[in-house]
């Protein structure tokens, strides 16, 4: 079936690109054969005189290269030889005796944004659905299409090395300031205005562009010695140096500014090649094939559920959970959004709140002012439950006590339509204690939200033996349409990523009154991989939150998860973290800056003169591997996938050791029992190997065996 439709209008060629039975449009072998056998038809006939590209797809231009092309390579030889393949593909139509000008509407990012800069002209629309940019840094590999030398040229390395190191894509407005864009539309006019700049290019050819970048900085050996410097030190800091694509990247832009751009096509090339077979690489392809995977799966046997459609949401208690859990539905999914609280002046508060997650929209231009009102519109709030009978769906995001969920649940469900779903928004109290002598039992599910809910991209969703198929779909898809990344775990304390985080957080705090250093847990931790250490996240969460959610964890699983000393001591001192303006940490207009001496003092130990970070990294480490064998041994995610994905984007796993359950897949389950009995030997029975973990040891199992 053909990728690719040819019309002509007065001497002008039309190259529709449709990928046929596919979502949105890549660029694999076939389509590439076909887009060179168009254009060199298109270069003989003697009637054309320039061409344009447009997309046949309602919002997406090309997505880049097809991926499952790029898997299949097994060699740094085969990675180099598919990466030259690529370029010579693009010079040609860089060289093409026609112009060819792009028509861009939705996404222009990797394989399709190099061809673009191989184009003449770039026509683009003004719609916030199209980005342009070079994501490539983001699975582990580099633009290797001369992308890394033709992006330089045309916007300055500084702006380039921006895109290119952290895999950004640019909305049209700021593409066009760059140079990235020639010409930026409506998205009604942009077939007619590439036509026009076709024939006007085919007549009067390119014009002159300016060079991009600033005279001091970008275009002199000198000044590019400093962006080199301070874009090498920026990638460092974000990564840690775990990552070696944006380095490979910057190497790549270097050499073809400094030796020209056939050498610098050469060098993307090999590190292509290199990066391509790297298990980091691998380990970032596998999260982007695990997360594509689940926004196609609503968590039930196919034919099981009939998600039902989701217009209003209702939404109980207007405190920090609550207003984002409001803010981010009525932004991301476009719902009627109900809060409601018992005391008016919280529901007030968690309206504005709700509303400064748009109005941070409308700042960083995310949405134009008139969408910001729209959806503001949807927002409103009561202290009664007007309004909660018309909800499909109703989350229940009250404190963190039983009894207290119980109470509002019975008090939801006598007001919402009999078909409404009803969840709870708890972080390790098991849905079914909380549905216990609940009304409709088939109706109820946990619907466990990560904070802060507008920027972290996980749910966990939580049936229980009594929740209906079409529930269980219906939440799925709603939490996919609010932009969460969704996954569905079985309902025992802490569920997944709670359950695998508490005695890791627990170990820590057995460190901190052992006297290891503050600096020291945290830093040991954030060089493993974790955007933040343990007690500094800590901090984050609410020292006050940490110590609920370790007593229902400690009660569930007995002195396993027993929690250290300390925690409780920090919450009777009023010392809550960043919300209370301190914690273990000090902050200052609310950001964190030292650790706080005087937390040593209140827990009654000093601090050691120096600590061996190797074991701290052991016994953090390996004790949650542990936890989420154990977990994983219980049923508690329904696939490895899930659980690692789960990990990666509910606690910052770090995603380049591809989640916990691939990690020990990594080391070896013969290596992490080793380790974990010594642990054992050396600390006491929390350490004690799963017998998931031992069978897997004796079997020579893994979690992908692939």
């Amino acid at each position: 079936m053909s990728a690719f439709s040819l019309t002509s209008t007065d001497g002008i060629a039309i190259l529709t690109l449709d990928v046929p039975g596919e979502p949105v449009n890549t660029l694999g072998r076939a389509a590439i054969e076909e887009f060179e056998a168009r254009l060199a038809e298109i270069r003989d006939d003697r009637s054309v005189r320039a061409v344009v590209l447009i997309s046949g797809k309602a919002d997406n231009f090309i997505a880049g290269a097809d991926i499952n092309q790029f898997i299949g390579v097994r060699t740094a030889a085969e990675g180099e030889a598919l990466s030259r393949a690529g370029q010579e593909v693009i010079d040609r139509i860089e060289r093409f005796p026609k112009p060819i000008v792009v028509a861009i509407h939705g996404a222009c990012v990797g394989l399709g944004c190099e061809l673009s800069l191989a184009c003449a002209w770039r026509v683009a629309t003004d719609s916030p659905k199209t980005v342009i940019g070079l994501p490539e840094v983001q699975i582990g590999i580099l633009p290797a299409a001369g992308g890394c030398q033709r992006l330089p040229r045309l916007i300055g390395v500084s702006a380039a090395l921006d895109i290119i190191l952290a895999g950004k894509t640019e909305r049209a407005a700021k593409a066009q300031k760059l140079g990235l864009v020639d010409e930026l539309v409506p998205q009604s006019i942009l077939r007619g205005v590439a036509l026009v700049a076709a024939d006007r290019l085919a007549r009067e050819g390119a014009p002159a562009r300016p060079r991009g970048g600033s005279l001091l900085l970008d275009r002199n050996p000198i000044g590019r010695l400093i962006v080199y410097a301070q874009a090498r030190k920026t990638v460092l800091k974000k990564t840690g140096g775990h990552y070696p694509a944006p380095l490979a990247a910057l190497q790549a832009v270097e050499t073809g500014l400094k030796h020209g751009i056939e050498a610098g096509l050469r060098k993307e090339a090999r590190l292509f090649g290199e990066l391509a077979v790297g298990d980091v690489s691998r380990n970032l392809v596998r999260i982007f094939f695990a997360t594509n995977a689940l926004k196609k799966d609503d968590g039930v046997p196919p034919g099981t559920g009939t998600p039902r459609p989701v217009r209003r949401l209702g939404v109980v208690g207007a405190g920090f959970m609550g207003a984002g859990i409001a803010g981010t539905a009525a932004s991301q999914a476009s719902v009627e959004v109900r809060l409601k609280d018992s005391d008016l002046l919280r529901v007030g508060k968690g309206l504005k709140a709700a509303t400064d997650i748009l109005a941070g929209q409308l700042t960083r231009r995310r949405i134009t002012k008139y969408e910001y009102e729209r959806k503001a519109a949807l927002l409103s709030g009561t202290g009664g439950w007007h309004g909660f009978e018309r909800a499909d769906i109703v989350i229940e995001a009250v404190f963190e006590d039983l009894d207290v969920k119980r109470k509002v649940l019975a008090d939801l469900l006598a007001q919402v339509r009999p078909e409404a779903v009803v969840a709870s928004n708890t972080s390790t109290i098991p849905i079914a204690r909380i549905a216990e002598g609940a009304a409709h039992p088939e109706r109820i599910l946990g619907m466990h939200f990560f904070s802060p809910v507008e920027r972290m991209p996980l749910l966990e969703v939580i049936p229980t033996d009594r929740t209906s198929p079409t529930a269980i779909a219906t939440a799925v898809q709603f939490g996919r349409r609010m932009g969460k990344t969704v996954i569905v775990v079985r309902d025992r304390p802490g569920f997944w990523v709670n359950r695998i985080l508490s005695p890791y957080m627990n170990e820590a705090g057995l460190l901190l009154v052992e006297g290891t250093p503050i600096e020291v847990i945290d830093r040991t931790m954030t060089r493993f991989g974790f955007p933040v250490g343990p007690i500094a996240l800590l901090d984050e969460v609410g020292i006050d939150i940490g110590a609920k959610a370790s007593g229902v964890m400690h009660a569930a699983f007995g002195e396993r998860m027993a929690p250290a000393p300390g925690v409780a001591k920090m919450v009777a001192a009023g010392r809550l973290g960043r919300k209370a303006g301190k914690g273990f940490y000090l902050y200052h207009d609310g950001h964190k800056t030292d650790p706080d001496p005087s937390a040593y003092r209140l827990l009654g130990v000093a601090p050691l003169a120096s600590a061996d970070a190797g074991e701290v990294e052991r016994r953090l480490v390996y004790i949650m591997l542990n936890e989420a064998a154990l977990a994983a041994s219980e049923g508690v995610v329904r696939s490895p996938r899930d659980g690692d994905i789960g990990a990666i984007f509910g606690i910052g796993y770090p995603a380049f050791r591809g989640g916990p359950l691939r990690f020990i897949d990594t080391l070896g389950a013969s290596r992490v029992v080793q380790t974990l009995e010594a642990l054992t030997a050396a600390y006491g029975e929390r350490f004690s190997p799963a017998p998931s973990l031992v069978a897997m040891a004796q079997s020579a199992g893994k979690y992908y065996p692939e």
